[in-house]
């Protein structure tokens, strides 16, 4: 196979590379073919391999990386066109970089195990550099409905995205060179993964403790791009609305009265303590439902010219009495880097509106429900949940049970709110804990430990609910091993591409001069 593609035009090369990327693109939501993805990663090894140099492997690697993003994540023209090819030239960089590190890995001996680290390492380094990362299109991610999940309570996302390369690179080193031994070393690894991912599903849930009842409430919003939630304070009359509904039902004894309710992200556009109009809704919906609520509110400050998306536990009576800070802020979405520089450049920039700046805490409210009861509530807000050990924190700082708070309004009708929801599916089998989702307008629902799905809202409309959840404690292996064994492996993988460049050296001064260096 690599034979036949080196001795075929550097287009076709070029061609199979972009296919693969797309094809690749078509495992992650809302396509959903995961077997795909996989097979993607092959097909980018194989036209590496057939590369003449590591120029040209780079080159492949570029043009993988461009097909996979303008089809992974052609939602963000929902924003801006420039947004969408603005990201897809900076992203596509790291993998135009993983092709050449998968040309280097090739020259060693066990090229598909590090062919896999390298993988590794370009998603540890585009889900953290540059702005904190972008961390979406991590192989994991699409692999939530495969037989390999299983892992995830062990390994995590980091972990399913190295197996799934690794799988890849057998298929690549398979159809390099079939032979009976490639395909007995191949078949025994990918039975070692199957048996690791079995005894993933063998990791607990959570230890049960007691049960909360917990309302939530979808609002609704207009949709659509930059204007999403609609005009100032639009959002906030919406899930108004949606409260009295609610709290209708309560009234005639078709739902349980809730120990509290779960609103969105962007709840509030407008800070419910420096606005007074938006401070009287919030007032309204808390004395409404006559038990606290845990709402999402744009806040203005810490300084000038700057806000803070934040969740915040609000009593009927007393206001505000606790709070948890977004510490996952989207680059180009809730802050301009380089904002002076690229400001005047890119004038569009503006809608971006006041740099968000990032809380420091986990996500992990310890707080008090009707009667006296105790309860620590995690809660992620959105990107938060791309960022491994923001995710970790909700269990590693005691929280009971899981909420995520969402505002996807501006993606209506793309496939960035499907792609979100695998997300937050991966991470509740990751955490062996039921996770609910709550958005602004879709999608809401409730996802099983296992990952399985209880229920989903109707996108676009408003919508409302009470469910009960379990409170639990205990970790999984994935929140105190992923991360470690992630570094492990980048850093493992780096040295031996290190050794492998010093090995290749001293290889070429033994066929010129017959000797060993010095």
């Amino acid at each position: 196979m690599v034979e036949w593609l080196a001795a075929r035009h550097w287009g076709l090369r070029g061609g199979i590379a972009a296919a693969a990327g797309v094809a690749t693109a078509l495992g992650f939501e809302p396509y959903g073919w995961w077997p795909l993805v996989p097979l993607g990663v092959a097909a980018l090894t194989l036209v590496v391999l057939a590369a003449r140099r590591v120029r040209g492997a780079t080159g492949l690697g570029l043009v993988w990386g461009v097909g996979f993003l303008l089809l992974g994540i052609t939602w963000m023209q929902a924003i801006f066109l420039e947004a969408l090819l603005g990201l897809v030239g900076l992203e596509s960089l790291f993998f135009a970089l993983l092709g050449a590190l998968l040309k280097v890995a090739a020259r060693t001996r066990w090229w598909p195990l590090l062919a896999a680290g390298c993988w590794a390492g370009v998603e540890f380094t585009y889900a953290r550099f540059p702005f904190n990362g972008f961390g979406w299109m991590r192989l994991g991610y699409a692999m939530v409905d495969s037989p390999l999940a299983g892992v995830l309570p062990l390994v995590g996302v980091a972990g399913l995205s190295f197996l799934t390369a690794l799988i890849g690179q057998g298929i690549a080193w398979l159809a390099s060179r079939p032979s009976r031994r490639h395909l007995v070393v191949s078949a025994s690894v990918l039975a070692a993964i199957g048996v690791v991912a079995g005894a993933g599903m063998l990791v607990p849930v959570g230890t049960q403790t007691g049960s909360v009842s917990v309302g939530w409430v979808q609002g609704g919003a207009p949709g659509g791009g930059v204007y999403g939630i609609g005009a100032a304070r639009t959002t906030t009359r919406n899930h108004l609305a949606e409260v009295n509904r609610l709290q209708d039902r309560i009234d005639a004894g078709e739902l349980p009265k809730p120990d509290f309710v779960v609103l969105p992200e962007n709840t509030t556009d407008m800070d419910p303590h420096t606005d007074a109009e938006t401070g009287r809704l919030v007032a309204q919906m808390s004395a409404r439902l006559g038990v606290p609520i845990f709402l999402g509110v744009i806040l203005d400050g810490p300084g000038p010219d700057e806000r803070q998306t934040a969740s915040l536990w609000w009593d009927d009576v007393t206001g505000e009495v606790a709070r948890y800070v977004k510490r996952g802020i989207v680059p180009f979405g809730e802050f301009v880097p380089l904002r002076s520089l690229l400001l005047p450049l890119i004038p569009e920039l503006a809608f971006v509106g006041a740099q968000s700046v990032p809380g420091t805490e986990p996500g992990a409210l310890p707080v008090t429900l009707p009667g006296g009861r105790t309860l620590t509530v995690g809660v992620m807000i959105c990107y938060d949940l791309v960022y491994d050990d923001v995710v970790y924190d909700t269990v590693r700082a005691g929280g009971q049970v899981i909420v995520v708070q969402s505002s996807n309004a501006m993606y209506q009708g793309t496939g960035q709110i499907e792609q979100q929801f695998a997300i937050t599916r991966a991470r509740a089998l990751e955490l062996r804990r039921e996770v609910l989702v709550v958005t602004t307008s879709g999608v809401s629902g409730l996802i099983n430990a296992d990952g399985s799905v209880a229920f989903t809202a109707p996108e676009h409309d408003g919508a409302s609910g009470v469910v009960t959840l379990a409170e639990r404690t205990g970790e999984t292996p994935a929140t105190w091993l992923a991360s470690p064994l992630e570094l492990a492996i980048v850093v493992l993988s780096a040295l031996a591409l290190l050794a492998s460049l010093r090995w290749g050296r001293m290889g070429a001064v033994r066929t010129t001069t017959g000797r060993t260096a010095e």
